[in-house]
Order: C-alpha cells, then sequence, then structure tokens
C-alpha cells in the first residue's frame, strides 16, 4: 500500500527543510552482471523454446536460480545484491520435473506450462517455506494449502520458485517507513539505480522481474502496491477489479481495497497471467485476445492532470505522453480531473484501519497456538519485545492507531466507507468517465524513484494510484520512458470490469512507445 495520505505532511515539510538523506550503500557501477541467457526473454518466447526442447523446466529453473544466487543473494561476494528474493522453493526442480514429463506425455496446460514465477511473500502457498508479510514474527508460519491464486497459478502450469521481499506488512505498519525493507528480507534495491527505492509494497516483485530473476512475478496491492513498483522498476503491471481474483490466502490490509495482480516485462505476460489468475466466473477466459497494436485509434481518453501538475518536470513528461496518444490516434480530453480529487485521503485512511484490525485478527487465528502472534496486539508486543531486529528504522504507528478502533459496525467506520464509495465511484471516477464519454483515464502512475533513506523513510515523489484503489476498479501501468535515467509508467483506469479496454489500451501504447530498458545496476544516476 502506497501511505499518500499518511505521508503527505511529511513529504512536504521534508522537501522545504531539505533534510539531509542517509542513503544505503550502492554496489559499484562495475559490479553490474553479465548479459543472462534469459534477459528480457517472454513468456511466449519460453514456451516456444520449451516446445521445441531448447530448454526443458528444470534448465529454466537452475538458470533462474543461478541468475538469483549472482545477482540477489545479500550473501554474494560480488553483483548487486538486490535483495528481492525472499525464500526459494526447495521443491522447485521436482515440480519442474513433474512438468516435463507432463509436456513429454502431450499434456500441456497452458502458456504458464513449466514457467517459473516468483510470487510476493504475503501469499500462501503450500511449499514448504513461510508466509511472513515479511515479518519475523511469522517466520515459522507454513500455511497447509495454497492461496486460491497461487493454487490457480499452478494449476495453470507455473512453477512457483520462491517468495519475493516486500515492505513488511505490505507497508502498512508505519507512517515513516522505507519502502522494500523487511525484518526478516532487510532492504531490496532497485535494479536501474542501487541507492534508490524499488517502491512498495511488491518491491521484491517489481524488482526481481525487472532484474530478471523470474519470468514474471505476482503482487499484491490495497493502494499503489502493485501499480507504482511497476512503473518505478520499468514494468507492466495491472491491478484488477476487486474480486476479479481471489484474496483467499493472501495476508490482509483491507477488504475492500485488496487483491492480487500480475506484473511483468510486457502487457501481454501480465494479460497471460490474469488469465490464469482470475476467478472464471468473473474474467474473461483468455485476456490477451484484447491485445490490439491499433488499440487507442478512436479512443477517448481523459487526462488527469492534477496529480503532477505542481511538479513542473513531470506535467511536461507528460505532455509528451499525451502529444503519443494523440499520434496513435486517440481522442484525448485534456484536462479531465476527477471532481473528487484530493478527497478520499481521509476517508480511506480510516477504512484500512479498521479494515487492518478486522482482517489481520481473523487472519492470525489461523496460526497454531505457538504462534508468538495471533492478534493485532500480540504483533505489537512482538514488535516492542523484538525492536533492535523489527523496528530498527521505523515504528508501528499505523499498528497501534489500527489497535485502537472498533469492530466494522461502528458509525465512523461505516461512514468513512460511504465516503469513500461515493467520492471514488459515482463522484469520482464514474462521473469523469460518463462526463466526457471517456474509455479510461490517463496520467502517470508515480514519480521515478526516490533514494532509498533509513533515516527520514519515504520521499514518495507522488501517483495517480488512489481512486482506482479506493474505488476497487482496475489499473494498468506501462512503461513511458525514462525521468533522469529511472522508469515512468504510464497509468490508465476506468469503470470497474473494465480489464479488456484497458489491456487494449496499454498494449497499444507500448507497441508504439516501446519504452521497456532492462535495468544497468547502476550505483547511482545523474538527480
Amino acid at each position: 500500500m502506497k501511505r499518500r495520505a499518511f505521508l503527505a505532511t511529511a513529504i512536504t515539510g521534508a522537501a522545504a527543510s531539505q533534510i539531509a538523506c542517509q542513503y544505503v550503500p550502492a554496489t559499484p557501477a562495475s559490479a553490474a552482471p553479465a548479459a543472462f541467457e534469459l534477459d528480457e526473454v517472454s513468456l511466449a518466447d519460453l514456451a516456444s523454446g520449451l516446445q521445441q526442447g531448447k530448454w526443458t523446466s528444470e534448465h529454466l529453473v537452475q538458470l533462474y536460480l543461478g541468475r538469483i544466487e549472482a545477482i540477489d543473494r545479500n550473501d554474494a561476494r560480488r553483483g548487486p545484491q538486490l535483495g528481492a528474493v525472499l525464500a526459494l522453493n526447495p521443491d522447485a526442480a521436482a515440480i519442474a520435473a513433474q512438468l516435463d514429463r507432463e509436456r513429454k506425455d502431450n499434456r500441456v496446460r497452458g502458456p504458464l506450462h513449466g514457467i517459473p514465477i516468483l510470487i510476493k511473500g504475503n501469499i500462501e502457498t503450500r511449499d514448504p517455506i513461510s508466509t511472513t508479510a515479511g515479518s519475523l514474527a511469522l517466520s515459522d508460519w507454513r500455511a497447509p494449502q495454497d492461496a486460491v491464486v497461487a493454487a490457480r497459478l499452478r494449476a495453470a502450469g507455473a512453477i512457483i520458485l520462491g517468495k519475493t521481499n516486500l515492505s513488511e506488512w505490505a507497508n502498512f505498519r508505519s507512517t515513516h517507513s522505507t519502502s522494500g525493507w523487511s525484518g526478516r528480507g532487510g532492504q531490496t534495491k532497485n535494479p536501474y539505480a542501487l541507492d534508490r527505492n524499488p517502491s512498495g509494497s511488491s518491491s521484491g516483485s517489481g524488482a526481481a522481474t525487472s532484474a530478471n530473476l523470474c519470468a514474471a512475478a505476482i503482487g499484491s496491492e490495497t493502494d499503489g502496491s502493485v501499480t507504482s513498483p511497476s512503473s518505478i522498476n520499468g514494468l507492466a503491471g495491472i491491478k484488477p477489479t476487486v474480486g476479479l481474483v481471489s484474496r483467499s490466502g493472501i495476508i490482509p490490509i483491507s477488504a475492500s481495497q485488496d487483491t492480487a495482480g500480475p506484473m511483468a516485462r510486457t502487457v501481454r505476460d501480465v494479460a497471460i497471467l490474469l488469465s490464469a489468475m482470475a476467478d472464471a466466473d468473473k474474467a474473461a477466459p483468455d485476456y490477451t485476445r484484447f491485445l490490439d497494436p491499433q488499440g487507442l485509434r478512436g479512443a477517448r481518453l481523459g487526462i488527469a492532470r492534477k496529480f503532477f501538475e505542481s511538479n513542473a518536470p513531470l506535467d511536461a513528461f507528460l505532455n509528451g505522453c499525451v502529444d503519443a496518444l494523440k499520434k496513435a490516434g486517440a481522442e484525448v480530453i485534456d484536462p479531465a480531473d476527477l471532481a473528487t480529487h484530493g478527497q478520499m485521503d481521509a476517508p480511506e485512511q480510516e477504512v484500512l484501519f479498521y479494515e487492518f484490525k478486522d482482517g489481520i485478527n481473523r487472519y492470525l487465528t489461523r496460526l497454531p497456538a505457538s504462534s508468538p502472534a495471533r492478534s493485532l496486539k500480540d504483533l505489537i508486543a512482538y514488535n516492542e519485545k523484538n525492536r533492535s531486529r523489527e523496528m530498527p528504522f521505523f515504528a508501528q504507528e499505523l499498528f497501534i492507531q489500527a489497535e485502537a478502533k472498533g469492530p466494522l459496525t461502528d458509525a465512523a467506520y461505516l461512514k468513512a466507507r460511504a465516503d469513500c464509495v461515493r467520492l471514488s465511484r459515482q463522484d469520482g471516477i464514474d462521473a469523469l468517465l460518463a462526463k466526457h464519454k471517456l474509455g479510461a483515464i490517463v496520467t502517470l502512475t508515480s514519480g521515478p524513484a526516490w533514494f532509498t533513506d533509513h533515516i527520514n523513510g519515504d520521499r514518495d515523489t507522488g501517483g495517480c494510484t488512489t481512486p482506482a484503489a479506493v474505488a476497487g476498479y482496475p489499473h494498468i501501468t506501462v512503461p513511458a520512458g525514462f525521468y533522469s535515467g529511472l522508469p515512468i509508467g504510464l497509468s490508465f483506469f476506468g469503470a470497474a470490469w473494465s480489464e479488456p479496454t484497458l489491456i487494449k489500451l496499454a498494449y497499444a501504447w507500448e507497441q508504439q512507445m516501446n519504452a521497456r530498458r532492462k535495468p544497468a545496476f547502476l550505483a547511482s544516476v545523474a538527480s
């Protein structure tokens, strides 16, 4: 979750006073890894190579494990040490061998058959690896079964290679946190510039996919946690309509906003993943059928200016994107801002406090009696007891504020939730789409990656994620280009269940711009 509502005042104050940052030490640029056989290889390329015998699934697993060892592991003597992978699946090779046997017997499950992916560390799997949300308190928690999304991916033939690091508790612990840091996994770095932040909370999924540690990855989002790290790591990412993908078996923040979503290097790849992940009763059977290189031609798009209007360089960057949309044949309404812009932060904050307390207490009751944390109150006590390991940089203000809330029957919660629905849907996205007869709303996803700073916390560079997140509506980001050597994505968001339209638009944009560039693992880039 991007805690913009909680951080806005702190960010403004920090920018005004020019507080000096303490940067995470960066690996020298000379440590950048050599070319990798699977660099930028798509899911379709992998499927074709497997079918033609270029690789076996066992071979792919070994190649990706070698890549992880070379550039990700924190105990590596050389390399960027990205810290994107939280835990590896010891059963991955055996699973790959079984899928190779199925392929040999002409039993191919689909386009993901035998392809290694990573999933975020808050998603349960039946593999012998913990589901921790990055917290040391859950180090021994091994779920008895897959989350529904993991089960669907596994049934489609994907190999779960391991779990990715994340902003601890999906960035819902402190107003002062550093994205990409967890007590269990340490700090994940940005593969474009190692002193920059990968954004959260699906930071490991974003950095790992961008760095080609896997074919693709799964993240989860409450507000910005798929789309922001996708943008900042040069990826395509989809936050689906809430309810399209099951949340069962995913450590919760918000019942009204949480969803898993795919993160990959191309729009086609996220469409393939979404087809496998989505609830068959609510989804298109194959989202790749909406990939249309001419999908922008004749589309009516509204440009939401207010998210970046106070940042002249980013506003200028958006101007270039608007020109490219027009060149591709889109009909652009500019500006087309939400009438409720900036009004959702306070009610969203209230909703998340209430829903987190309710959801996490329900979730933790599933843990064994021997677990050190079977309630939010237990978690707060655990963190205090283990302060040196769990809170060396930031505390747990959000936990404490959530614990003080009552049940979901409280009038304060019911009013805040009603306000969220009204401001984000009928007076927000729905109203704007209807007013201008738009197919989607478009703006930059985020600013460029900020410096990782464990003393002052995140310096969020802005973003557009809140309206679609609060509404529970779909949002896709796709690479748009680079600002000072750092990736920036373009967002398309719209009405509930409009994934087919958004995929069509994003794919056409991707085909025109071809803006994705693999990272160089630089020590830093010029500001």
